[in-house]
């Protein structure tokens, strides 16, 4: 832990996704002088969609990254800085103020923190994954399934979120595809009913006890076919590791258009456990929610939560930018108030730290 502090700000905002971005639009815009930590993924998990249909305002689309370029420029129009760096640690000080600790060793206080960091989709580090992530890969049928119209779609996972893309998914494809490692579901009864419809009007067709092992396709072209491997045991992968049951592992080509994980998502929230923060099980933010003011609030004084990182169920770039804003407000008032008590912190910055 360094004790050179190089700069107090009024502001901190985790992360440089929607919501961090439409935070700090709305903090500038409020002079609460909004420094953005980019993190680990910049930009968010929309740097991932090349195309963006269904944000407001742009009828004809717009790629991910352009809308994350144009609300960075925006931010910055009104004052918002940013820097490259990952947070490794927050910590509140007995003052009132925050600590936050960056994985290169800078330090920073501030009067209150926005976590912004949202949560990275679970991927299966398969062959073809990262070419093709964005271009016939896909991470959200909500955002991507349209593009795919009448191609026949696979769809992998075997819970909740992954019966929900596959129900959506019909709306658009030839035939959905679901594979699932094992032979029960793990979703609940209601989903796997809906679902059980789908199957029964052919819309819908299950894989049990099979796995993606390749993509195969180029950017260019997008998705071509994939590997897939099946045992009646389940678990087929672990299988085919396994000598003594290698064989008994089925691998084949199959075509399809489009493919979407359903795996799950991991909310970007240790850096906030030095803060005590309050987090459900799966380590999402918990916030104050409700209808009045304050609703991004967390149990923490001075620290709000928005976006992917409060939010497991809807998960869209519109949702998260509102929920944004909502924190930059929510920050506003509890900023003002502490500046009216006289409460705000008055650092001292190290000069080398700041000159570096």
């Amino acid at each position: 832990m360094t004790d050179d502090i190089v700069e107090h700000r009024r502001l901190i905002i985790a992360g440089t996704g929607i919501s961090g971005l439409s935070a700090a639009i709305y903090a500038a815009r409020s002079n609460n002088d909004p420094l953005l930590i980019e993190g680990d993924e910049p930009g968010g998990q929309l740097t991932l969609t090349t195309d963006v249909e269904n944000y407001p305002g742009f009828p004809e689309g717009i790629s991910g990254p352009q809308l994350i370029n144009d609300m960075k420029a925006q931010a910055k129009k009104f004052g918002a800085e940013s820097r490259n760096g990952v947070i490794e640690d927050v910590s509140k000080a007995p003052a009132g103020h925050f600590r936050v600790e960056l994985s290169d060793g800078d330090a920073y206080t501030a009067d209150a923190v926005i976590a912004a960091s949202g949560a990275s989709a679970r991927t299966l580090g398969v062959p073809g994954e990262e070419e093709l992530m964005g271009y016939g890969l896909s991470t959200c049928a909500t955002c991507d399934g349209a593009f795919f119209r009448d191609e026949d779609m696979l769809v992998v996972g075997g819970g909740d979120a992954a019966m929900e893309e596959a129900n959506f998914l019909t709306k658009f494809a030839d035939t959905v595809y679901v594979a699932h490692r094992r032979e029960e579901f793990r979703a609940e009864d209601v989903w796997i009913e809906r679902t059980m419809e789908k199957v029964d009007d052919g819309e819908i067709e299950l894989l049990l006890n099979t796995e993606l092992t390749e993509i195969h396709g180029t950017p260019e072209d997008g998705i071509e076919h994939v590997t897939l491997v099946e045992h009646p045991d389940g678990h087929p992968t672990e299988k085919l590791d396994d000598p003594a049951t290698a064989d008994e592992v089925d691998e084949y080509e199959f075509d399809v258009g489009a493919v979407f994980y359903a795996i799950g998502h991991t909310p970007n929230t240790d850096f906030l456990e030095g803060t005590g923060i309050e987090t459900d099980d799966d380590g999402y933010l918990i916030t104050e929610g409700g209808r009045g003011g304050n609703q991004t609030a967390t149990g923490v004084e001075g620290l709000f939560g928005a976006g992917d990182v409060v939010d497991f169920h809807y998960q869209q770039a519109a949702t998260a930018s509102g929920m944004g804003v909502k924190a930059a407000l929510d920050a506003d008032e509890y900023l003002s108030e502490r500046e009216r008590a006289g409460e705000l912190y008055e650092g001292e910055v190290d000069a080398a730290a700041a000159d570096d």
